[in-house]
């Protein structure tokens, strides 16, 4: 199979290709350029099969360049046990008899960018060797918050690679930054950016389309990657734990096979409920997509009204890693919407930059609402949903999967819908410790107290194990301390890579 690019279909590479180069030259994102397709029977015997060998069924069918012996290799070294505390990878909890919480934050930074980021780095070395690349790859990312820590922590140490996090400072939860500026590796490097997430990932994309800065760092055999979800070997790990957890119902008998399902994912960036809707497009039974916005909301009011409008105030919520604007995965999304209409793709991403918005044609917009409902919440809302959702199943939610419970219980309450349910579970209530806490108690729970007082009260308050990786964080030094303003964000990579 091989994959298009987003503003430019005549373009066609491997995925070997399309994972090593991250972005395509002039700006697209790589889309296959077909998906395929599942049946029932094959749906239904995943349900028998470990995670390891439900990961291969998907991932198999789309990194088809791959040898079995190579995308295997690259599973095992990913999801193991001893990495994420549980031989399930991605459980299942069963909060009622209608919904679901698809726990995926068992992994080594406790959040669900851990699902991908632990492969991508095997599927990028092994796309190096396919492609025959001599250069070192340097891996930019620009992060809300989970994706920093989750990439750095997958790519340490890794051969033939360096990595370059960007994060907005003051813009992250205290543990988040803690997972970042103590990051150990000798291929490592962290600086906080003066301003938002979409000033740090705006920077980054400018890095990927200066021609000129790019061919200085070709002259000093480096080659520029992405970990960030525009990277096609980023998105597609996120297929599988939609499938998993369709196996993980019918292995239950919660459902029977055929059976749909409606998936609640909070969201920013669009690609972890953009892998919900690629997986309905190979054949997953999915009925509704509820895409759950906090204050920057963005996306609910795009999916309501079809224009998409990033002039409006920023908000620095209790639930970071969906404070963004700029939606990057919407792109592939318009992509399918509109039958793969590379031109008018470019037009739309021609006028978010230079207008800040744009407008899609009302039968793209009918198509989009027939499959997404879309809602938001403000941090009051969020606090309230966690303690609820304590108080009435004694079950501990962090600040972006509370989100997706407030906007999951309002569309059942305004639809009437029983659909049984799967809401992503992005993050540990632990590394959002002191807003948890204030919400199952008050603000007087967590004056004066450091984060790993904190840590130690919520393990109490929840009876959950604080997670090895966090706890640890205590003995740890500052590795990183750099702050630059996004105009800077050159210099940081060319100090790093020691190029002039």
């Amino acid at each position: 199979m091989n994959y298009q690019s987003t503003r430019d279909k005549s373009i066609s590479v491997s995925s070997a290709h399309a994972i090593k180069t991250g972005l395509s030259a002039e700006g697209g994102l790589f889309v296959p350029e077909s998906f395929p397709t599942v049946s029932l029977k094959e749906i239904k015997e995943l349900s028998s099969k470990s995670y390891n060998e439900r990961a291969y069924f998907v991932l198999s069918k789309f990194l088809t360049d791959f040898t079995e012996e190579e995308l295997k290799d690259c599973i095992e070294k990913a999801y193991k046990k001893e990495k994420f505390g549980t031989s399930s990878i991605a459980p299942l909890y069963k909060l009622s008899n209608t919904t679901y919480f698809l726990e995926l934050w068992h992994g080594p930074t406790c959040a669900f960018k851990d699902m991908a980021l632990q492969i991508l780095p095997h599927l990028l070395t092994t796309s190096m060797k396919k492609t025959k690349e001599d250069k070192e790859i340097v891996i930019l990312v620009a992060t809300s918050g989970d994706t920093g820590k989750a990439a750095l922590e997958g790519f340490r140490d890794v051969n033939g690679t360096r990595i370059i996090v960007f994060y907005p400072d003051n813009g992250v939860s205290e543990i988040q930054k803690l997972q970042m500026v103590t990051q150990e590796g000798n291929n490592v490097n962290v600086a906080a950016v003066r301003g938002n997430f979409d000033d740090a990932q705006n920077g980054v994309k400018k890095i990927f389309t200066d021609n000129e800065y790019k061919s200085l760092l070709d002259r000093n055999h480096f080659k520029l990657s992405s970990a960030n979800s525009i990277n096609w070997g980023r998105l597609v790990p996120q297929i599988v734990y939609y499938f998993s957890a369709y196996a993980e119902l019918l292995k239950n008998n919660e459902i029977t096979a055929g059976d749909k399902i409606n998936v609640v994912v909070p969201t920013g960036n669009f690609g972890n409920i953009l892998a919900a809707y690629y997986a309905k497009k190979m054949g997953l039974p999915i009925a509704k997509f509820i895409c759950a916005s906090n204050e920057n909301n963005v996306l609910t009011d795009f999916i309501n009204t079809g224009i998409y409008n990033k002039n409006r105030d920023f908000h620095t919520t209790i639930s970071p890693s969906m404070d963004i604007l700029i939606s990057s995965n919407l792109e592939r999304f318009l992509y399918d919407l509109t039958e793969r209409d590379d031109k008018v793709i470019t037009d739309l991403m021609n006028s978010l930059n230079t207008k800040g918005s744009y407008e899609i044609p009302e039968n793209i917009k009918q198509k989009m609402q027939s499959e997404f409902y879309a809602g938001c919440c403000d941090d009051a809302e969020t606090m309230a949903t966690i303690k609820k959702c304590a108080s009435e199943y004694d079950y501990v939610i962090d600040t972006h999967t509370a989100v997706a419970k407030f906007v999951y219980d309002k569309y059942a309450s305004e639809t009437g819908d029983k659909t049984k349910t799967v809401i992503a579970s992005t993050a540990s209530p632990f590394k959002f410790n002191q807003s948890v806490l204030i919400a199952l108690k008050d603000h007087t729970a967590v004056v004066g107290k450091d984060e790993f007082t904190l840590l130690n009260e919520l393990s109490e308050e929840s009876n959950m194990q604080i997670p090895k990786s966090l706890y640890e964080l205590k003995d740890k030094s500052i590795v990183f301390d750099l702050v630059c303003d996004k105009d800077e964000m050159h210099q940081i990579v060319s100090d790093f890579l020691m190029v002039e």
